[in-house]
């Protein structure tokens, strides 16, 4: 049901409201559908995926073999890659949201949702609308906005100052130095763009990070490790992967990469920090085109000074330092999710929180961990809409709310 009027709309929405149109959004969507259950998917921008669309560079291609990142119900095309580019994946997600007739409603920027409890209902308003339902799915993923430090001096800087979110190519910085804050796959793959466009690429590795070959002898190397962990303990898994990983590239401390102290699974597992797979960025430190630095100091207007005592000039600066949820900002009087915008319950339980909340994409699992919540929240809400069709002899329910 729909009234308006000539400042907002009011909809009740007979199934759940599904706040974001990225994969989480799209497959709880299509998951809903197996089961005749309507929703709603209310997305910011004016198109599905839209962080895939519009904020990731250029040579982007899934950092996993497309088996460990296809949605629920339907995979990727055979004659796909083993790693697909970013257009492929969006060409995928087209497909994926056509074939589940998934409609978005777009330039729906959800300002605030909040539960009532006098009516047991989801109250979710946008820049123009109010929408009302028993259910909400919170689908705006751990990466909703950028993460952008605050860093002495940065706004001083004569150059160009830009989040990997705005990069797309190195093209643009062919002949130039460019300082590349952060040293995950972002940072990581930036600066062996920079290197493919003739620029002169300064990572900083403040952090530690782990480092390993994409593939062993042709396997996916977290396919590898996912199927010995089914039969021996994380330990001695991480211990095979650091084992190889230094065979076949080295002792990464020699060039500015510290391993953190534990292992590489068993870290992505307890905090969803995930390492970088190489694909040719160690060969580009190891030949010095990328030079790696340890932390700024301090941002200068010609460049950078750095920890080690070091200073040096630079014509831009990339930020390469990720991204954040930004669930806080708009989810009110919820108690589920921690100032970080991440649910306070770990994986694998995190999917569920209190009077009909869900969320999907906030695994630190990519895809698959999307997935896995996807159809846990449709099969949970499918008994409850079985529940609520049964009492209410097939007619649609009715929602009350108070005059206040």
């Amino acid at each position: 049901m729909r009234t308006s009027s000539s400042s907002c709309s009011l909809e009740c929405v007979e199934g759940p409201i599904i706040v974001g149109a990225g994969p989480s959004g799209i497959a709880v969507a299509a998951c809903l559908s197996q089961y005749s259950i309507p929703s709603i998917i209310l997305e910011r921008s004016h198109c599905i995926a839209s962080l895939w669309q519009n904020k990731t560079y250029d040579r982007l291609k899934l950092h996993l073999p497309k088996n460990f990142c296809q949605l629920p119900l339907m995979g990727f095309p055979q004659t796909f890659p083993k790693y697909p580019t970013k257009y492929q994946f969006i060409s995928y997600m087209d497909s994926y949201a056509s074939h589940f007739k998934v409609q978005p409603r777009f330039n729906q920027t959800v300002h605030v949702a909040e539960f009532d409890p006098s009516s047991q209902i989801w109250l979710v308003r946008t820049q123009d609308s109010l929408y009302l339902s028993p259910w909400l799915i919170v689908a705006t993923g751990e990466n909703a906005e950028p993460m952008i430090p605050k860093i002495l001096g940065i706004d001083k800087f004569h150059g160009a100052v830009v989040h990997t979110s705005a990069y797309k190519s190195g093209d643009a910085y062919k002949n130039k130095k460019v300082l590349v804050i952060g040293c995950g796959n972002s940072g990581m793959e930036v600066s062996l763009d920079l290197c493919r466009h003739n620029a002169k690429p300064y990572m900083v590795a403040r952090n530690t990070v782990h480092v390993l070959p994409r593939e062993i002898l042709g396997i996916s190397s977290f396919g590898i490790a996912m199927a010995l962990y089914k039969w021996f303990p994380l330990k001695i898994v991480d211990k095979f992967l650091l084992l190889v990983a230094n065979m076949m590239l080295g002792n990464t401390s020699h060039y500015g990469i510290r391993r953190p102290k534990t292992g590489p699974i068993e870290l992505k597992l307890a905090t969803g920090k995930t390492p970088v797979l190489d694909v040719g960025q160690v060969a580009q430190i190891k030949s010095g085109n990328i030079k790696v630095m340890e932390g700024v100091k301090e941002i200068t207007r010609n460049g950078a000074k750095f920890v080690d005592g070091q200073e040096k000039e630079f014509d831009a600066i990339i930020l390469a330092t990720g991204y954040k949820s930004n669930v806080p900002t708009w989810l009110k009087s919820c108690d589920f999710f921690t100032e970080d915008g991440m649910p306070k319950t770990p994986f694998p339980n995190g999917w569920k929180g209190k009077h009909g909340l869900y969320t999907v994409g906030f695994t630190r699992r990519g895809l698959s961990g999307t997935s896995s919540d996807a159809v846990k929240i449709a099969n949970d809400i499918a008994d409850q809409w079985k529940t609520l069709k049964k009492d209410n002899n097939n007619n649609s329910h009715i929602i009350q709310l108070n005059n206040s």
